[in-house]
């Protein structure tokens, strides 16, 4: 059985940890976890499951999250690229997988342009590549609950945001998932001392997804029904990176890893072990599919009726 080890570090004076499950006879590169707003080193327990028996994985608390310091006001994004880069150099590791969700996807994201050359390869999941003002301003009314000390009005506030809420539209586990976010919601901010300052920087970070990406394989993938970023926008943003490949998960809107999360998991775990994704239980066999047109940036491309779709810009 893998062995889980706790290591201690700290960045510009700011304490975090994160936690590996070791794997002795490891087939890829160690595997980096980067979750959204107030998840974790402990909520990942399908990646332990699938990407376990192929490679380390590891999981962070990193600065702003969990158990680690809070994040002072006005701190930049620099600081978390360099609190993965120290984790990398804990781990003694000349290259890393990477995978970022959500809020993560632009810390994954950052640190793949900073430093490209220490990344084997990059999974990014409901990316917030586009977010309106209207979003803004729901969610800023969101966060004056907290200001009030409704914290039960802020968790359904803030979970309804995130999640599709238009019944015409397939969710798998919809309902579980809903309650599940709203809980968690809940006891962080009822538990945690700085857990209300992090989702006040996640619901107003402002990420920057723009400059692209070469030289790092990557896959991107979105809830078909993913209604923070559209996944239109989100292909549009995969497009900016180098030989990347895009897939929509069906049934699934932005907590596709709560609603779907054996499927992504075993997604990562092929994209970073360079199996087939064809192969997955989540796909069936796809046609053969015309090079993306120039204009077309942002379509999605026609799914099978299982759900998921795939296309690699070539």
């Amino acid at each position: 059985m893998p062995d889980e080890i706790i290591r201690h570090l700290s960045v510009h004076g700011l304490r975090y940890s994160y936690r590996v499950l070791a794997q002795p006879s490891p087939r890829t590169e160690p595997v980096v976890v980067i979750g959204g707003a107030l998840q974790g080193m402990y909520g990942w327990p399908q990646m332990d499951e699938h990407l376990g028996p192929h490679a380390p994985v590891v999981t962070a608390d990193l600065p702003g999250m969990g158990g680690a310091d809070p994040l002072p006001p006005g701190t930049g994004d620099e600081v978390l690229y360099d609190a993965v880069a120290g984790i990398i150099d804990d781990l003694g590791a000349a290259r890393v997988n990477l995978f970022g969700f959500s809020y993560g996807t632009s810390i994954a994201f950052g640190c793949a342009r900073r430093d490209p050359g220490r990344i084997a390869r990059l999974v990014l999941g409901g990316v917030p590549a586009h977010i309106s003002e209207a979003q803004r301003s729901q969610w800023g009314r969101a966060v004056d609950q907290l200001g009030e000390g409704d914290t039960e009005g802020l968790a359904t506030l803030t979970t309804e945001a995130l999640m599709c809420q238009d019944p015409r539209r397939t969710v798998h586990r919809r309902e579980l998932a809903r309650r599940y976010v709203r809980r968690s919601f809940v006891h962080a901010l009822t538990h945690s001392p700085h857990a209300a300052q992090s989702l006040r920087r996640a619901l107003g970070h402002r990420p920057d997804f723009s400059g692209g990406l070469s030289g790092v394989p990557a896959l991107v993938f979105a809830g078909e029904h993913d209604t923070v970023t559209s996944p239109e926008r989100q292909r549009a943003f995969a497009e900016t990176i180098e030989g990347s490949r895009f897939l929509t998960i069906g049934d699934s809107d932005h907590w596709v890893v709560l609603e779907r999360p054996d499927d992504v998991a075993d997604l990562v775990a092929r994209f970073f072990t360079d199996r087939p994704l064809e192969a997955a239980p989540a796909l069936r066999p796809l046609p053969s599919l015309p090079r993306p047109r120039p204009g077309a940036a942002g379509r999605v491309l026609p799914r099978p009726a299982d759900g998921v779709s795939g296309g690699r810009r070539s």
